[in-house]
């Protein structure tokens, strides 16, 4: 008989993850990624311990440690007095203390890595979702371009508007938070002889900057805000922002933020989005991971990275029941992750993470392979409120 087969919609950071870590217990793997090509595009991300466990077993944690920066600290500073209002030990004590490193690096860098660690061909690129069909026997995709593919397991890691979740709950637009993130990247050489942190938030009472190195070199730069804005225009993913509104948006900010913003090539300005804990992860043939299941703000700097362990926690539940029992699997997922998640995305939600010297251990010591895995029939206490609008 040939392998069940495997279709993962979407080759972000979570569907790529699926698809290297399926690929590596020796399944039948495709991903369809609407995009006709991947782009550098000027974003940072932050890699915990709890994701660089989960590279290891990729393969990519040697070229991540020689690629990213190795912050010694996560430092949080006033955003008037620059006063250090909380410093969380990073660097060789993420080693000793969660068992592996801490990494800041260029999105697209990481993303350029892993896609290098799934087979060559197992990307097929303009692949836009037009529609799903669970048979009972297999599932039925049709894209845009007019071709049909056929799957015994969908993986939905399609993003905050999933075609996946649509097609397992109505179509319904993610929530406006009420927040804007503006984003720029830009040589560091731009910043002169200031001395900056390796990674840094700066607060205020309803807003932040945080910043850090994007490289092991140390020679890109990255600030990521949030920015309370009433309103945005349903549908838009993504507007040119500049200095001048960046300078509004901080005015009374430390002049080490005020530098930041005036060597900033240029910057662009993004919605937060958000939705209330889903009522279901699967149905049938089908399953969600990362911000199809459950997108979040990216305040504790773990939605990446909760993509990334649903994505290793869905690999382990397969080999647990094996691929004929999805229905099994995907239960056990589910009840391995959702509370897990929630907790996250609540916690990016209040925007608290490490303000004060808070222990990161829960997040951090977290070992998706090794966590006890709990049944479906008892599942993990549920964060089940919904989150509400404000910041």
């Amino acid at each position: 008989m040939s392998k069940p087969r495997i279709a993962v919609i979407g080759a972000g950071l979570g569907g790529v993850a699926a698809a290297a870590l399926l690929q590596r217990r020796g399944h039948d793997v495709r991903l369809f990624e609407q995009a006709p090509v991947f782009s550098r595009l000027g974003a940072g991300i932050h890699l915990g311990p709890n994701v660089m466990k989960i590279m290891r077993r990729i393969g990519c944690e040697e070229a991540l440690g020689a690629m990213g920066s190795h912050p010694d600290y996560w430092t949080s500073r006033d955003w008037r007095s620059a006063e250090a209002i909380s410093q969380i030990p990073l660097g060789d004590y993420a080693v000793k203390t969660y068992g592996a490193s801490y990494l800041t690096v260029h999105r697209g860098d990481f993303h350029a890595l892993m896609t290098q660690a799934v087979a060559s061909g197992t990307i097929a690129f303009g692949k836009c979702l037009q529609s799903v069909e669970d048979t009972g026997d297999d599932v039925r995709l049709t894209f845009a371009d007019g071709s049909v593919e056929a799957a015994d397991i969908v993986i939905g890691a399609d993003g905050v508007n999933s075609k996946i979740r649509e097609h397992l709950l109505g179509a319904e637009p993610p929530r406006y938070t009420g927040y804007v993130a503006h984003r720029a990247v830009f040589p560091a050489s731009l910043l002169g002889n200031r001395p900056y942190d390796m990674c840094v938030k700066w607060w205020s009472h309803d807003r932040h900057m945080m910043v850090y190195y994007v490289t092991e070199k140390r020679d890109e730069y990255y600030y990521v805000t949030g920015v309370p804005q009433a309103e945005w225009p349903e549908g838009v993913s993504m507007v040119d922002s500049g200095r001048e509104e960046m300078r509004e948006a901080f005015a009374g900010f430390h002049p080490d933020v005020q530098n930041l913003i005036d060597v900033s090539p240029s910057i662009t300005k993004w919605p937060l989005l958000e939705r209330d804990p889903l009522p279901l992860w699967s149905r049938g043939r089908l399953v969600l991971l990362g911000d199809a299941c459950h997108p979040m703000k990216p305040h504790m700097a773990q939605g990446a990275a909760m993509a990334i362990e649903d994505a290793a926690m869905l690999t382990r539940c397969l080999d647990e029941t094996g691929l004929a029992d999805y229905t099994g699997a995907f239960a056990l997922y589910e009840a391995n992750r959702a509370a897990r998640a929630s907790k996250v995305q609540r916690v990016s939600h209040d925007n608290t993470w490490l303000r004060t010297n808070e222990d990161p251990a829960w997040v951090f010591a977290y070992d998706v392979f090794s966590v006890p895995l709990v049944s479906p029939a008892a599942p993990a206490a549920r964060a089940n409120e919904p989150a509400s609008a404000e910041g």
